[in-house]
């Protein structure tokens, strides 16, 4: 379906440029909006200026982005990014909210902390009592190694609906 979808976004860019297709095209100023996916589920934005001569420039540029939306003006391409975001990194941490949700937070886990992610309920009454404190001072993340490592050690205690 998205090849389909870049295909006919090609085409219409293409068709908006078709006298500058047939002879020299000239160089048109457009916005490049990257955007990473990462596997906490956080997006982050890169906004770039190109001067685009040919089309194939910029799929050779960033090969291995996906194309999302074209227009005259703007191309806004997507990849998705095979770990956790720098934010997680930096300042994440795995624990619960009121309802027993394993979550990250945006530092420790406080009912006034951001979250960054969730992921499923835990019985709690399950849990070791060394675990269930590691929740409450909340685990840090550090890297996407740990992050699964988390999520693989607590997943047997999730409710089942």
């Amino acid at each position: 379906m998205r090849v389909v979808i870049a295909s006919l976004l090609v085409a219409s860019f293409l068709s908006v440029h078709s006298a500058e297709a047939v002879t020299h095209v000239a160089p048109v100023q457009m916005t490049v909006l990257l955007e990473r996916m990462y596997l906490d589920g956080q997006v982050s934005e890169e906004i770039r200026q190109e001067t685009v001569t040919s089309m194939n420039e910029i799929w050779k540029k960033y090969e291995g982005w996906q194309l999302v939306d074209l227009d005259d003006k703007q191309i806004v391409l997507q990849k998705t990014i095979n770990d956790i975001s720098p934010l997680a990194k930096a300042n994440g941490y795995f624990g619960l909210t009121k309802d027993g949700t394993l979550s990250i937070f945006e530092g420790r886990p406080q009912p006034s902390s951001r979250i960054i992610q969730s992921f499923f309920q835990i019985d709690v009454k399950k849990l070791e009592s060394r675990k269930q404190r590691e929740l409450k001072k909340g685990i840090r993340v550090i890297s996407k190694v740990r992050y699964e490592d988390i999520l693989a050690t607590y997943r047997p205690f999730a409710l089942t609906p």
